[in-house]
This record gives C-alpha cells, sequence and structure tokens, in this order.
C-alpha cells in the first residue's frame, strides 16, 4: 500500500474550503468519501470535491473497509467520542484542535488511543509543518538569536453570529479554544518544555457566554510567552520570538496564504534578514506527513501526549481567569 484512504467525518467548512482539497493534493493520500448528517449534503459537497463515495452518517463511513484514516473536523464537543468510535472502527484518525474540551477528556483519549498500538493518532496543529515555522524553530534551536527569553503571538478576527459553532459555549466554543489554543501550542513548541504556571484574564460576551477576548501568561522555566487571542476585533495575527541577542519576527504565523510566498524576519545586530519561503499548502505537508506516519509505522509528528499538555496549559489558563 502506497496510498492512505481518507474518509472525512462531516462537511465541515474547514475541510470543504482547506483541508480536503489539500488531502487530495498529497501524493500519497486521497479522499475516498464523505459523511454528513445529511446524505443530501454529503452527496452535495462529494460532488463539488470529486469524492467518490457519500454517506448520511458517521456511523456509516466508520463502517467502510476501504478507508484507511479519517479527518475529524467536527465541533469540539465532539472530537474525542468520535475519534474513539474512529479507533475502534480500525481507522487512524487525525482530529482538529483542540483535541478535547479538557484535560480529563484528553486523558480518555490518549488511554483509548493506547489499547489501539497499530492505529496513529494526531492533533492537527497544521502551523507546525509550514517551513517558515521549522526555520523559526531551527533559528531558536541553533541560539541563532541567543538564549529564547520570551514570545509574544497575537491571533484575532471578527465573528459576532449566534449560529456558528464558535460563538456556542456548551459545545466548546470561545477564542481561547479556537485560536488561543494555537498560541498556547507555539509557546510550548518554541520553549520546547511546559509552563510553570500560567495566568490568564478573559472576557465573556454576556450573549454567547463565551470569551471574545483572552490574554494569557506562560511563565517557562527559561522564559515567558504571552498571548492575546479575540473573536471580536479586527483581524490581526503576528509572532515575536525575542532571545538574548535578536528576535524572529512572523507576520502571518497561522494560516499563510497557500498560493504566495511568505516571509519571516530576523533582527539581530542592528540588521533585518529576510527569510522567504516557496507558496506551499501546509494542510497538505500535515496530510502527508501523517499519511507517511501510517504507510511507513513511524511515530507521528505531533504525538497525542502533546495535545494532552496543550490541554492541561488551556485548563490552567480557565482556572486562573474563572468567570471574571
Amino acid at each position: 500500500m502506497d496510498t492512505i484512504r481518507w474518509g472525512i467525518l462531516s462537511t465541515a467548512k474547514i475541510g470543504i474550503e482547506k483541508v480536503i482539497p489539500a488531502i487530495q493534493q498529497a501524493e500519497n493520500c486521497t479522499v475516498s468519501a464523505i459523511s454528513s448528517r445529511s446524505l443530501e449534503k454529503a452527496q452535495e459537497t462529494a460532488k463539488k470535491l470529486n469524492i467518490p463515495n457519500c454517506y448520511g452518517s458517521y456511523k456509516e463511513l466508520l463502517a467502510d473497509p476501504d478507508i484507511d484514516a479519517v479527518y475529524n473536523p467536527l465541533p469540539n464537543h465532539l472530537h474525542v467520542s468520535m475519534s474513539i468510535e474512529a479507533l475502534k472502527a480500525g481507522k487512524h484518525v487525525l482530529c482538529e484542535k483542540p483535541i478535547a474540551l479538557d484535560a480529563n477528556e484528553a486523558q480518555r483519549l490518549l488511554e483509548a488511543a493506547a489499547e489501539y498500538p497499530e492505529l496513529k493518532m494526531m492533533e492537527a496543529f497544521m502551523y507546525r509543518f509550514h517551513p517558515q515555522w521549522k526555520k523559526a524553530k531551527s533559528l531558536v534551536e541553533s541560539g541563532a538569536i541567543g538564549r529564547l527569553k520570551t514570545v509574544e503571538s497575537f491571533f484575532s478576527y471578527y465573528n459576532n453570529d449566534a449560529d456558528d459553532i464558535r460563538n456556542k459555549a456548551n459545545i466548546g466554543g470561545g477564542g481561547l479554544m479556537d485560536i488561543g489554543c494555537y498560541c498556547i501550542s507555539l509557546s510550548r513548541f518554541l520553549f520546547d518544555e511546559e509552563p510553570q504556571s500560567v495566568s490568564g484574564e478573559w472576557k465573556i460576551d454576556s450573549n454567547f457566554k463565551t470569551d471574545y477576548l483572552a490574554s494569557g501568561l506562560l511563565n517557562f522555566k527559561s522564559g515567558t510567552a504571552t498571548f492575546s487571542c479575540a473573536t471580536q476585533t479586527a483581524p490581526h495575527q503576528q509572532v515575536n520570538i525575542v532571545g538574548s541577542d535578536g528576535r524572529v519576527v512572523i507576520p502571518i504565523p497561522f494560516n499563510a496564504p497557500p498560493d504566495q510566498s511568505p516571509s519571516i524576519y530576523m533582527y539581530k545586530n542592528g540588521d533585518a534578514k529576510e527569510f522567504t519561503f516557496d507558496p506551499v499548502d501546509q494542510y497538505m505537508l500535515q496530510a502527508r506527513a501523517f499519511a507517511h506516519s501510517i504507510l511507513n509505522n513511524t511515530p507521528v509528528p505531533t504525538p497525542l501526549s502533546d495535545a494532552l499538555k496543550n490541554m492541561q496549559v488551556i485548563d490552567a489558563f480557565r482556572e486562573s481567569a474563572g468567570n471574571k
């Protein structure tokens, strides 16, 4: 076998617009089926994206013997339960972030996955696969900016649609879960350690009961990371990685356009150096890498334990912020 046959759980927007087309671009992947609670919606999407099979329920897709792996972009409250069902059905699982609603749920998934050691399971933090992040990580590790001291990240958009799942508290909505999890993930990724303490402040929408503005401080043994994420402000994103001798700025850290050449910048000793990268789809790179792990029976690039640790930091933030 040299190709992984994918099944898609749901017709979620991120899947239709970004992930499915990206999986289809990977030379070791093919999208064989898609499912929805509505067969009509599944059929419509399958036709649009040239997917050969469609199902009117997730259960039917998981029962398909010709599917090797599933992509789970369901709402946050279904990440763990449906991923476990996929594992039970003998499927490898790539699940959207955040992996769970809280660390206890993530631990349950970790334990369930351990019962199927032959199957691969990974949280879909696609940014880590982009060359700009690999370069940023290498600059930090090589000491190009001295010792890493602090990381500043910001991620925001404007969305006040009451029907959007990101604005529904009972299914895991809110800015911290949707985009703040990226800021936490990248900070842990760059420091390559876990924070010793976490402080958080947030603002809660009186109607949605979800956070629309959250700011946090992660205290690592070797430095700090600060971040803000927002769902009701002007769209903006940036990461500033500051060392003892220089810094690296990533202007489009999370969703670099796949058809453009992004750049990152290193500032040191009064000089600026630009690193520019060829256009690439980070979702495709993620799918290719996950499929490679399956085909070669090697560890996935990001272990499920990393997803659990990210959820533990999110829980610590929520405990600190409370209901302020």
